[in-house]
C-alpha cells in the first residue's frame, strides 16, 4: 500500500481497522495523490495509469464511458476547473453515489465556475436530473440537498425563483428540499403562500421544515404549525404537523401539553406519541403528565395481545415508562403493577449513527421483573448487546474477540462462552432490530452492557441499574458509575471553523507529554502506532501532517469529520436481501454470480451473497470511522492532541 493510501482517517480510534480488499491489487489508482482541484493537500503518489476517456464524442457516449468507471477510478480521470471538456466529469462526480462529500462539494464549485453559474443553480439542476426510484437514489438526493440547505443565506435568496419553482415540481421530494431552501433563504412569507395552496403542498411545506438546518428559521415557523394543528380539517395535514413539531426545539413545554390531547385519539396516537417522545423529561408538566399516563395505560389494556408487539405500542409504552417517575410514588406503582398485567416492561436501546455508542447511557430494571430489551440498529455497521456481570464488560469484550464470527455463547456471534455474560443479542444488522426478553438479576447492583464487535467497547457500553423498588428508584436516580472508569462527560460537538480563527498560533507552545497521554486515553494507541508504541491494526501517524503537507485544517477535518473524504475502496455498502436481511461491509469483489464483502475486520473468510439473492446494494458516503471522538474533549485538549501529531514529522 502507498503511504497516501494510509489516509483513511489519521484518528480512525480502535474500530477503523484499514481493511484491504482481497481484490487490492487491481485497485493501486491512489487518487488522493494527484493534483486535481481539491487533491493538493495530499503528497503525490508514485505515477499510475488514468482511465482513458474520449471527451470529444457525443454526450451519451461520454456519460457511458465515466458510467463504467467505479468511483475510485472515476476520481482518477483527468480534470481541471479551467477547461469547459471536463464539465460531463464534474457532473458524474456530483452525482454519483457513495461520493464523498469533499469529491461532491469541489464538483459542484467546478461547474459554477465552468458554466458561469452559482452552486445553488448548479445544485438543482443535479437534484431534479437524479432519479428517487432506489434507497441509493435517494441518499443521493438527500446529499445533494444537505449541500444545497448549507448554501449562504444570500446565495439561495439570490436563487429564489428557481427554489419557487422546484417548490411546485410533481415530485413530493423535491417540493420538500424547495421549501426547505425556501425558509433557508429567508423566504418565509413566500414558501408560506406556496404552502396554502392546497394539502399536498402544505404536506411539502411540513416535510421541508424538518429539512432545515437553521433552528432559528424552524423555530420561526411553529405559530404556522400550530394553527395547523389546531385549524386543518385534513386529518393527514394535521398528523404531519404534530410530527413536523418535533422538529422545533422553542416551546417544548406548550409542545407537550398541546400534543398530550391528542394521544388519547387513535387517528393522532402514533404521530402525537413520536413527538412528545421528543420533548424534554424537564419540559413535561406533572399534570399533564398524569393524565397522559392515565390515557396510555388504558390504551395498553385496550390493545389485543397480538398488537402488543408492534413498534408503534412499543413507543407509546417507552413514553409511560418515561412518564410513570413525573407522578407520585403510590400512583407510579399502581400504574406499573396495571401495566404487568398486559404487557411486559419495554426498554429500546437505539445506536446512534456514525458515533458508534448506544443512546441511553444507562437504564434501571427492578429486580426479578421480567424485561424486554430492543435493541434497533440505525448504524451502519453491525452491533450487538450483551450484559454481563458487574465489573466485567472488558474482559467479556476481549473473550468476544476471541469467539469470533463463528459463533460462542448461544451460538452468538462474537459474544463469549462464560459465566460473566447474562444476556445477548446476536450481532444487529445495520437498519435492523432484535428483541430479547429476560428475567432482571435478583441481586442489585450496576451490571454493564457492551457492544462485543470487535474494538467497538471503546466507545459502545452503557450500565443496567437492578434495584430493589424501581419506582421509588426512578423518583431520585443515581447516575452509575462509568463502567470503563472514564469520567469524562461531554464538552462540545467539535467542527473544523471551531478551530479555524487560530489553529496555527494555537499549534505553539504545546507539551508533547500532554498529547501523548491524550492520544493513549483517547484510545487511538490501541490501532495506530506512534514510534515504537501502539497498535497495527491502523495506520501509523507518525508522518501525517507530512502526507497532508502540513496543512492543520486538513489533519483536523479528516478527526472531526471521517465521513468528509473517504477513499472508494473503503467505501461502506450495504446489501438488502430478498429474504429482508441487511448486510454491511466493504466489497472486495463483485461479479456477475456474487458479491464478496468484509463484514468483520477479523473475519478470516469474507461474507459471499449470490447475486441472485440481493434485492439491492446501497453504497454508502458515510465513513467507518465514528464521529464526535473528541467531542469530550476541550479545545485545548484537541490543539494539544493536534500539536502531538504535527511534531512527530520532526
Amino acid at each position: 500500500m502507498k503511504p497516501s493510501a494510509l489516509i483513511v482517517s489519521p484518528l480512525l480510534m480502535a474500530v477503523c481497522v484499514p481493511l484491504v480488499p482481497v481484490n487490492a491489487q487491481t485497485h493501486q489508482h491512489q487518487h488522493a495523490g494527484h493534483q486535481h482541484a481539491g487533491d493538493a493537500n495530499v503528497t503525490d503518489a508514485a505515477s499510475v495509469e488514468r482511465p482513458k476517456i474520449f471527451l470529444d464524442k457525443s454526450p451519451r457516449v461520454v456519460a457511458y464511458q465515466l458510467a463504467r468507471l467505479d468511483n475510485e477510478r472515476l476520481l482518477l480521470v483527468e480534470r481541471a476547473p479551467d477547461d469547459p471538456q471536463y464539465v460531463p466529469v464534474y457532473q458524474a462526480i456530483l452525482t454519483r453515489a457513495g461520493m464523498s462529500p469533499q469529491y461532491r462539494q469541489e464538483a459542484a464549485e467546478a461547474l459554477a465556475k465552468l458554466l458561469d453559474s452559482d452552486p445553488a443553480s448548479v445544485l438543482l439542476e443535479a437534484l431534479q436530473g437524479l432519479p428517487s426510484d432506489s434507497r441509493q437514489a435517494r441518499l443521493t438526493v438527500d446529499q445533494l440537498a444537505e449541500m444545497l440547505l448549507q448554501l449562504p443565506q444570500e446565495t439561495l435568496s439570490d436563487s429564489r425563483q428557481e427554489l419557487t419553482a422546484l417548490a411546485g415540481t410533481a415530485s413530493e421530494t423535491l417540493r420538500g428540499i424547495g421549501f426547505a431552501a425556501l425558509l433557508t433563504a429567508g423566504e418565509s412569507e413566500r414558501a408560506w403562500s406556496l404552502a396554502t395552496a392546497d394539502p399536498a403542498a402544505t404536506l411539502a411545506w411540513l416535510s421541508g421544515i424538518r429539512r432545515v438546518p437553521s433552528v432559528n428559521a424552524r423555530n420561526a415557523e411553529r405559530e404556522r404549525l400550530i394553527s395547523l394543528i389546531v385549524a386543518s380539517e385534513e386529518p393527514t395535514v394535521r398528523r404531519a404537523a404534530i410530527g413536523s413539531l418535533a422538529a422545533i426545539p422553542a416551546g417544548q413545554a406548550d409542545t407537550f401539553r398541546r400534543i398530550a390531547a391528542f394521544a388519547a385519539d387513535h387517528e393522532y396516537r402514533d404521530t402525537s406519541v413520536r413527538t412528545l417522545l421528543s420533548v424534554p423529561e424537564s419540559e413535561r408538566d406533572e399534570e399533564v403528565a398524569a393524565e397522559l399516563v392515565r390515557v396510555l395505560v388504558s390504551h395498553a389494556e385496550s390493545t389485543p395481545a397480538e398488537s402488543r408487539t408492534s413498534d408503534r405500542f412499543i413507543d407509546a409504552m417507552q413514553l409511560a415508562d418515561q412518564l410513570l417517575p413525573r407522578l407520585p410514588v403510590s400512583a407510579s406503582r399502581s400504574y406499573r403493577e396495571r401495566l404487568r398485567e398486559v404487557t411486559v416492561r419495554v426498554v429500546r436501546i437505539r445506536t446512534v449513527e456514525e458515533e458508534m455508542r448506544y443512546d441511553l447511557p444507562y437504564f434501571a430494571v427492578e429486580a426479578g421483573r421480567p424485561v424486554q430489551l430492543v435493541l434497533q440498529n440505525d448504524d451502519l455497521m453491525p452491533h450487538n448487546l450483551v450484559i454481563t456481570v458487574p465489573g466485567a464488560l472488558q474482559e467479556v469484550a476481549q473473550a468476544g474477540l476471541v469467539a469470533g464470527a463463528s459463533g460462542g455463547w448461544q451460538g452468538k456471534q462474537y459474544v463469549p462462552e462464560s459465566e460473566q455474560v447474562l444476556f445477548a443479542t446476536h450481532m444487529v444488522q445495520a437498519h435492523q432490530q432484535e428483541r430479547i426478553t429476560f428475567e432482571a438479576p435478583t441481586e442489585p447492583g450496576e451490571y454493564p452492557y457492551v457492544c462485543t464487535f470487535p474494538q467497538h467497547w471503546y466507545r459502545m457500553y452503557g450500565v443496567m441499574v437492578v434495584v430493589e423498588d424501581l419506582d421509588a428508584w426512578l423518583q431520585n436516580p443515581v447516575v452509575p458509575a462509568d463502567p470503563i472508569g472514564s469520567n469524562r462527560s461531554f464538552v462540545q460537538a467539535w467542527t473544523v471553523d471551531d478551530f479555524k480563527p487560530d489553529l496555527e498560533s494555537g499549534l505553539r507552545g504545546r507539551s508533547p507529554e500532554i498529547g501523548m497521554r491524550l492520544f493513549a486515553e483517547a484510545s487511538c494507541l490501541a490501532c495506530h502506532k506512534i514510534g515504537s508504541e501502539g497498535g497495527l491494526m491502523g495506520p501509523e501517524l507518525g508522518k501525517v501532517f507530512e502526507r497532508w503537507k502540513g496543512d492543520a485544517e486538513a489533519v483536523l477535518r479528516e478527526i472531526l469529520d471521517p465521513s468528509y473524504r473517504i477513499e472508494d475502496k473503503y467505501a461502506m455498502h450495504l446489501v438488502l436481501t430478498l429474504d429482508g436481511q441487511t448486510i454491511s461491509g466493504i466489497v472486495v469483489k463483485e461479479d456477475k454470480d456474487s458479491v464478496i464483502l468484509l463484514t468483520n475486520p477479523e473475519s478470516q473468510e469474507p461474507t459471499v451473497i449470490a447475486q441472485s439473492e440481493i434485492e439491492e446494494m446501497v453504497k454508502s458516503s458515510t465513513s467507518m470511522m465514528p464521529k464526535a471522538l473528541l467531542d469530550r474533549y476541550t479545545r485545548d485538549e484537541v490543539l494539544e492532541l493536534l500539536a502531538f501529531l504535527k511534531d512527530q514529522d520532526l
